[in-house]
């Protein structure tokens, strides 16, 4: 199985979970997933009053240089840890 099939694979797993994951798993989820996808961030920072934005912006920022492939395979690896815990 290739990369993105496995990839896709782990999204599909992380959308069936029936338990919510804590706020700073699905911020890792998110990042890695935007980073896999779009790479680096160059959208602008959210307003001081989007809290929720400006999380989710900076957790992708953090991910700032990692290769699209690298955050798959990381992506990967946190949806099979997340799984064991939250199907």
């Amino acid at each position: 199985m290739s990369l993105d099939q496995k990839f896709d694979e782990a999204a599909l797993k992380v959308k069936a979970f029936t338990k919510r994951p804590t706020d700073q798993e699905l911020l890792q989820v998110y990042a890695l997933f935007k980073q896999a996808t779009v790479g680096d961030n160059t959208t602008a920072k959210p307003g001081l009053l989007d809290l929720k934005g400006k999380a989710k912006w900076q957790a992708w920022m953090d991910k700032k240089g990692t290769s699209q492939d690298a955050a798959k395979e990381a992506y990967i690896k946190l949806a099979e840890e997340l799984a064991l815990k939250y199907q």
